[in-house]
């Protein structure tokens, strides 16, 4: 038997009815609402600055109107390759390396039979996430540091010749944000599979070891399914914003000597739209535009394909 629709009148006083019923939790939601509304949605009307040739005088609505000419500088620009190739390669290299080991470490400490050693990994693996970015490449140029760095004392001791600068070679840039970063964040990010793992039905493992399973096939066969769906969304979030490289972290690596491998959009922008001249808001704007709407196009394209596929997806 299907139930059929409520009249719209109905379903119009129904609504009323459970807003003045909920009132109070209406209430709590209001300051998020117009904080997003203030600092999210306002602050659209100024991307219309990367279709104008922005004027201080004039202001943003009185600025002459260019159309696409601020895209079109951008695409013919000398580095556009070299900023889009060093985006892609910086968010694909960490997004295959730090997506699946996060699962895997979940996967993992959930294996642990001993409590209080698991909690001890918990606690010492999310430590890294709380040190600021700043300190985070403070240590790393101590590490990797030629003369007096740890790798450099190594390198030192068992060729005698003095360690070439990390930090001075393009190649090496790609691996030293990658890897640091999964440092900093394996732990913080296993949370979320932690938590859907702590959900798992203890009975279904029962039942498989039961039926004889060894551990690695009940990892295969119920816990790794379990988080499934977590993983899923997780990776289109990731995917959503595959185009957006962290700015601090890269710019507090980044030299003349290794700036062909690590001027990425975010850190362009941040040059022609502030250190260049009196700034090119018009220009940084469009390129910013351009990054948010690859970043949207990707997100829709990856949902899509998540909930044709059955799995679950944010829609």
């Amino acid at each position: 038997m299907t139930s059929q629709p409520l009249p719209p009148g109905r379903a119009k006083n129904g609504s009323k009815k459970s807003i003045r019923s909920g009132w109070q939790m209406y209430l709590f939601l209001l300051p998020a609402v117009v904080y997003i509304v203030i600092f999210a949605y306002v602050p659209m009307a100024g991307v219309q600055i990367a279709f104008k040739e922005y004027d201080f005088t004039k202001g943003i609505w009185g600025s002459e109107w260019v159309g696409l000419d601020n895209f079109r500088r951008f695409f013919e620009s000398y580095p556009f390759w070299t900023i889009i190739r060093n985006t892609l390669l910086l968010s694909l290299y960490s997004l295959v390396i730090s997506f699946p080991l996060p699962i895997l470490f979940a996967l993992l400490l959930n294996s642990f039979i001993g409590q209080k050693f698991k909690k001890i990994v918990q606690s010492v693996s999310y430590m890294p996430h709380f040190i600021s970015t700043v300190v985070i490449v403070g240590m790393l140029v101590q590490i990797f540091n030629p003369r007096t760095g740890a790798f450099g004392s190594l390198y030192t001791f068992f060729t005698g010749n003095v360690m070439p600068d990390a930090f001075a070679n393009p190649d090496l840039f790609p691996h030293l944000y990658v890897w640091s970063g999964i440092w900093q964040g394996i732990g913080w990010s296993s949370i979320i599979y932690i938590a859907a793992l702590s959900s798992v039905d203890e009975h279904l493992h029962e039942a498989a070891q039961i039926d004889g399973a060894s551990r690695l096939q009940r990892v295969r066969h119920i816990d790794f399914p379990s988080i499934l769906p977590t993983a899923t969304i997780m990776l289109i979030l990731a995917v959503g914003n595959l185009m957006d490289i962290g700015f601090e972290k890269v710019f507090l690596m980044q030299n003349d000597l290794n700036l062909s491998s690590s001027e990425v959009i975010s850190t362009y922008v941040y040059k022609v739209g502030l250190t260049i001249g009196a700034g090119d808001f018009s220009f940084a704007t469009a390129i910013g535009l351009f990054n948010s709407v690859i970043n949207f196009v990707l997100l829709i394209i990856v949902n899509f394909a998540a909930r044709r596929m059955g799995n679950a997806s944010l829609w």
